[in-house]
């Protein structure tokens, strides 16, 4: 394995560009990105979120839930963020917390090393989609990093929620962030009813999005981020298996757990919305796709219908993200053309009741 490695590194040498030479090297040296939580056996292993304040309505909270306090900043490409700017929308919250997006692919954070992640173009026109840092001026999430704590040695991820106020990162664990969304802005958000958190249902949403988190969202980035055949194998296993789980849950009623909405929804739906234009390719997860699963398909579409669900989501961030930043699984940044999936096409998820 290590002679076809090295055997690889100089072909590439050879034959790559400089910039993305620089990112390939990237890969293997720093520590800094999900590519390198490798363990031993060459298996993908996340490592938790280090920013863990909660905004709460208790009296004596540091944050209160104050309309214009907060901002968020997130990755149309990243499915954790991507998943607190969907409870963002749905909860009509955008009024009260708003939000900006980073550039689609990695770049150069600093120019004293040689960490490569996300930043901010440097003007409203430079990357549609994507905005400058209206608040810090910084050029980098990195720098909102290093802003919040001097001495900081962790990922620099996103989604970032970020308190004005005190010029700090309040959370970076998408977890969380969506509970806080879900029900400590109530008083002025505009879709105060829709709580994505029921208590009678917390015990099966908690336990369902457990084998999900294990099975489908963190298991795309077990089968992609794998070196070795092994822990690949072991990893699509687990995925299909999940996903066959899923498509027999919803052969018999609308959404994951019954037939309301929750936030066990929102969790699969942004990595379901993948599936198709990433993940089948870039993370080899190509034993099926998600169109040949009737009906995870149509619950894709029938959540992306959901009002303001559709906005956040951006496939052309998602593509340049993945088929860009990742050049020790795709060296060249080719990005493919398709498949371009129609999700506000008609669905039948109707026909169970809501």
């Amino acid at each position: 394995m290590l002679s076809f490695f090295w055997k690889t590194r100089q072909h590439l040498v050879q034959t790559t560009p400089l910039s993305l030479l620089f990112a390939f090297k990237h890969t293997f040296q720093m520590a800094r990105s999900a590519l390198d939580e490798m363990s031993d056996s060459g298996a993908f292993m996340r490592t938790a979120s280090t920013f863990r304040n909660f905004i709460s309505r208790d009296p004596n909270s540091q944050f209160p839930p104050e309309s214009g306090r907060y901002h968020l900043y997130v990755s149309y490409a990243c499915p954790w963020a991507s998943r607190c700017l969907a409870f963002l929308k749905i909860k009509g919250l955008d009024k009260a917390i708003d939000f900006t997006s980073v550039k689609p692919i990695w770049e150069r954070t600093k120019e004293t090393d040689e960490h490569m992640g996300w930043v901010f173009p440097t003007s409203n026109t430079e990357e549609p989609g994507a905005e400058p840092d209206p608040f810090n001026g910084a050029k980098s999430i990195r720098e909102l990093y290093e802003l919040a704590s001097t001495n900081y040695t962790g990922k620099y991820t996103v989604p970032v929620l970020w308190d004005k106020k005190f010029k700090t990162i309040v959370s970076n664990e998408s977890a969380e962030i969506i509970h806080m969304l879900n029900t400590e802005f109530n008083d002025i958000a505009e879709n105060p009813a829709l709580d994505l958190y029921p208590p009678h249902l917390r015990a099966q949403i908690d336990e369902t999005n457990d084998w999900i988190y294990s099975g489908i969202n963190n298991g795309v980035y077990k089968c992609g981020f794998a070196r070795k055949q092994e822990p690949y194998d072991e990893a699509v296993k687990q995925l299909y298996e999940a996903l066959d789980k899923c498509e027999e849950i919803l052969s018999k009623q609308r959404y994951i757990c019954g037939n309301i909405l929750t936030e066990a929804d929102i969790r699969l739906f942004v990595t379901l919305i993948r599936f198709d234009e990433v993940y089948a390719v870039h993370f080899k997860c190509n034993k099926k796709l998600l169109r040949e699963y009737p009906n995870l398909f149509n619950y894709t579409k029938d959540i992306y219908q959901i009002p303001g669900m559709n906005s956040t989501v951006n496939v052309q961030h998602i593509k340049r993200h993945y088929y860009g930043s990742h050049p020790s699984i795709n060296p060249f940044g080719i990005i493919p053309l398709g498949p371009n999936i129609d999700y506000s096409s008609p669905h039948d998820r109707s026909r169970f009741s809501a």
